[in-house]
């Protein structure tokens, strides 16, 4: 939609002299069409006004400019971005918490610690098993580890799909309620 210019990322909006094509359409500073005209003869009409001669929507045929205060669209525009990025819903980021089948308690229950602070954070929490060597063949035991500790923090959280088996990781998601 807009255009930006090299040096820097900010959008570049043509206005006054450096709009360069030869016919435009126009509307006026009320906001009401006044049609297809010369360049030259908007550009003097928004000079009368004490206006400038914005470049609305370039992509159009013949692109479309309106009479108005430059600052005050640059602060409009600014103003609309700042809406919609307070509209935005802040979904978290995605925390991992890792552990072993043959975790301690002590440190079982500071992994759930850990994970209680996350949720209450509102972050996304994925709880993984790692398996190694002959703990491969024991899955049973990681299950089990993964399914008490999802009981454990049913109170903030709800999951996420079921347990997920990935080479030799196991991991559940939680996301906080």
């Amino acid at each position: 939609m807009k255009k930006f210019s090299n040096r820097s990322r900010k959008p570049f909006i043509r206005k006054n002299e450096y709009i360069r094509i030869p016919e435009i359409r126009l509307i006026g500073s009320d906001g009401s069409m006044l049609g297809i005209t010369s360049t030259n003869q908007a550009l003097m009409q928004a000079r009368e006004q004490g206006l400038d001669l914005v470049e609305i929507a370039p992509q159009a045929k013949p692109p479309v400019c309106k009479i108005l205060d430059y600052s005050k669209y640059i602060y409009e525009l600014k103003k609309e971005k700042r809406q919609q990025k307070k509209k935005q819903k802040d979904t978290g980021e995605l925390k991992e918490i890792r552990f072993k089948v043959r975790i301690g308690k002590h440190d079982l229950d500071t992994k759930i610690a850990h994970t209680r602070k996350f949720l209450e954070k509102k972050d996304k929490v994925r709880l993984t098993v790692i398996f190694r060597g002959r703990e491969n063949q024991h899955r049973d035991l990681g299950r089990d580890l993964l399914t008490s500790m999802v009981e454990q923090l049913k109170d903030l959280s709800k999951m996420e799909g079921g347990i997920q088996m990935q080479g030799n990781r196991m991991s559940v998601n939680l996301s906080p309620k």
